[in-house]
């Protein structure tokens, strides 16, 4: 090889690895954007406890869930399944910046001056049509936006309203055919995608006491506690026949709606996750304020 040859070849070796080592450190292209980032983490999952839409005029509340989502690694985007969103089948909510959806009546007027203009997901749809089609029709509704079970919490945990979101519907109520789309979505994670449940671990309107400090009836402090033991020791058996198995279950949950979003956090996880409780307590007496982290 004559001395300009190897030159040549030392200064390819040289580029190429220069090349690898950008690559590295740069990431691929985002799959759900445009802008190259580091190569994702694996994403917790996570069902927070939405309570009252006055929770989004909550300071000090909020920043317990702007804590929470500082504590994970930054998501590419956001799916979330809000007790407020039931269709069936499946349906994906809108991929552009939709106005919010006030879904409540009866609360002050500057509720409904809040603003979460939040990107939009289309990337991520196609890729949850992708992974949900062979579970069944997925549908998709552009005009859909996000009701306050979404952008309650989300206007604290990403206060910045610059991750995209895509609102996924619940369609239905029951616990195996939930947690077989949880399970379906679950590869999600390694692609640095956040999946959110919306909810309440515990939910009976009609018993909501609104005096301050009011004290917290047994059957929704027993109700609570036997969730946290159950998602604490992976008890999923349990938990997907919770109806039956939990203290209280229909005095807790009259309809199922704001308990079933827990299903899909907890289904998308996997055994080895550590389960935390970032956020706990009670308000107006018997609603739960508990939020899980899976990861």
């Amino acid at each position: 090889m004559s001395a300009r040859s190897a030159s040549l070849t030392r200064r390819t070796l040289v580029l190429g690895a220069a090349a690898t080592a950008g690559l590295a450190a740069t990431g691929v292209r985002a799959a759900f954007g445009e802008e190259a980032r580091p190569a994702p983490t694996r994403m917790p999952t996570c069902f927070v406890g939405h309570g009252s839409p006055m929770l989004a005029l909550d300071a000090t509340k909020g920043a317990e869930l702007t804590r929470l989502l500082a504590a994970m690694p930054t998501p590419k985007a956001i799916l979330v399944v809000s007790a407020h969103y039931e269709r069936s089948p499946v349906t994906l909510g809108a991929t552009t910046t939709r106005p919010l959806i006030y879904d409540f009546r009866g609360f002050p007027r500057a509720l409904h001056q809040v603003r979460y203009p939040a990107p939009g997901a289309p990337a991520l749809a196609r890729r949850v049509t992708t992974l949900l089609s062979p579970l069944g029709s997925v549908r998709s509704d552009p005009r859909r936006g996000l009701d306050h079970g979404a952008w309650v919490p989300l206007r604290w945990m990403a206060p910045k309203a610059d991750v995209p979101v895509l609102p996924v519907s619940l369609p239905t109520h029951d616990p195996k055919t939930l947690w077989r789309l949880a399970r379906a979505l679950a590869p999600l994670r390694d692609e640095g995608v956040l999946i959110l449940g919306s909810g309440n671990v515990t939910h009976n309107l009609r018993r909501l006491d609104g005096r301050r400090g009011a004290p917290t009836p047994s059957w929704a402090a027993e109700f609570d506690a036997w969730a946290e033991t159950t998602l604490k020791g992976h008890a999923y058996d349990a938990l997907l026949d919770w109806e039956r198995k939990a203290p209280a279950a229909r005095t807790n949950h009259p309809t199922v709606e704001h308990f079933v979003p827990l299903l899909i956090a907890a289904g998308a996880s996997q055994r080895s996750d550590r389960v935390s409780f970032p956020i706990t307590g009670f308000e107006a007496g018997s609603l739960s304020r508990r939020c899980v982290v899976f990861g």
